[in-house]
């Protein structure tokens, strides 16, 4: 392998889980020819989130390196559901409401993927042409035994969970998806393995090669503990305005920043390395917290955005005076949400709710730099909030589902 190979290598290992089979990666990088990388997204919500851009990420690095993106958008699919994960039957999507997402991903992701080098296909255009008796010829081969294998469908199937029948089409067809793109690679998250697995056999099945699979982490939400989910309000979402892009990402805490810069920044390993032994040698992760939101917002907005962003965060915490170093207190979100009353005295900021909601009414209840006006407030979302009573108390408050 040439110097440049090896370099190609570690770019498209870097932040992944599993390359299988690695040889045949090299094997086809010798070639010298541009590869089809696949990624396939369902259009289950309109909006892409950072836990998206993990994929999309390696996809651009992919494209740096020369190759040809494939961005599958699961229209079919999404009609379908995917079962990945679910211990129950998923509601499938409306055939409006996977036309709307799928319009909303086209405008997103070429803030990330270089339009020149990315097919978008959607597999509607090979799965509507689909006669019945080619959709059996698919599902004959594979076996309901190899279906049973994957541990969301065991586990179901043990604890007599229904299974619809078309739940197993899912991964057939997303299987079948790297038959119909002929893809070289095929990106997925851990939790996709089975399904991209699927494609391999099935590639082979056609009489084609079988596509690399190359899986990439699950991204933490800002809790750092369940995957961020729009549905768990841990989420950063890539149309977030710039002011809440830059306060949700100074919120992560200094651990979890470098597994966001490994996964979705632009600056070399090498860099990253430094800057976390500058860190561990005394240097405040703060600046490069700062470093790296100003990087994400300039992605997905502009420069002139990261600048106001990072002015209008320094206006309403550093000149307020608020502590860099607040230990995080962990909370479980309650069932229904958490009264903000109940909040401050569990952080501790107040001695009783009756002593909150005074502070409240006369005006000296801020969260996140904003005045609280309502002493009935319900935070109903896992998120990380940065609480401040009067002028000189304070706490950081994660709350977990």
């Amino acid at each position: 392998m040439t110097a440049m190979e090896h370099e190609a290598l570690d770019i498209i290992k870097r932040g992944a889980c599993e390359l299988m089979p690695e040889d045949l990666l090299v094997k086809r990088l010798a070639e010298g020819r541009p590869l089809r990388i696949k990624a396939g997204f369902d259009p289950t919500a309109p909006d892409l989130h950072l836990g998206h851009t993990v994929l999309l990420n390696k996809m651009k690095q992919f494209q740096d390196l020369g190759h040809e993106a494939l961005f599958l958008i699961g229209d079919f699919t999404g009609m379908i559901g995917d079962p990945t994960g679910k211990n129950a039957t998923r509601k499938p999507l409306t055939r409006d409401e996977v036309i709307e997402n799928a319009k909303s991903y086209e405008e997103q992701i070429f803030k990330i993927l270089d339009p020149q080098k990315t097919q978008v296909m959607f597999n509607s255009s090979w799965m509507n042409a689909m006669s019945p008796s080619d959709l059996i010829g698919l599902a004959a081969k594979h076996t309901v035994a190899r279906m049973l294998e994957r541990e969301d469908f065991n586990n179901r199937y043990k604890g007599g969970q229904p299974i619809a029948i078309h739940e197993f089409l899912y991964p057939l067809i997303q299987g079948y998806d790297s038959v119909a793109m002929k893809a070289d690679v095929e990106l997925g998250g851990t939790d996709q393995k089975f399904n991209l697995l699927v494609g391999r056999q099935l590639q082979e099945a056609y009489g084609q090669p079988p596509q690399v699979v190359l899986t990439m982490p699950i991204l933490e939400g800002l809790d750092g503990v369940q995957k961020m989910s729009k549905s768990l309000g841990n989420y950063i979402g890539i149309t977030d305005v710039p002011a809440d892009m830059f306060g949700k990402l100074m919120s992560i805490s200094d651990e979890l920043m470098w597994r966001y810069m490994e996964l979705l920044s632009a600056a070399s390993m090498s860099e990253i390395t430094s800057w976390r032994a500058a860190c561990a040698a005394g240097a405040n992760p703060r600046d490069f917290k700062v470093r790296f939101a100003q990087e994400m917002i300039t992605r997905f907005h502009d420069q002139a955005a990261a600048g106001r962003a990072l002015e209008n965060f320094e206006a309403r915490f550093k000149q307020g005076l608020v502590p860099e170093d607040l230990v995080e207190m962990p909370l479980a979100l309650p069932q229904g949400g958490y009264p903000i009353a109940n909040l401050l005295k569990d952080l501790g900021l107040t001695q009783t709710t009756s002593e909150a909601i005074r502070m409240i009414q006369q005006g000296g209840v801020r969260m996140d730099g904003e005045k609280v006006e309502d002493p009935k407030c319900l935070i109903l979302e896992a998120k990380v909030l940065v609480l401040q009573v009067g002028k000189r108390k304070f706490a950081k408050a994660v709350l977990r589902p």
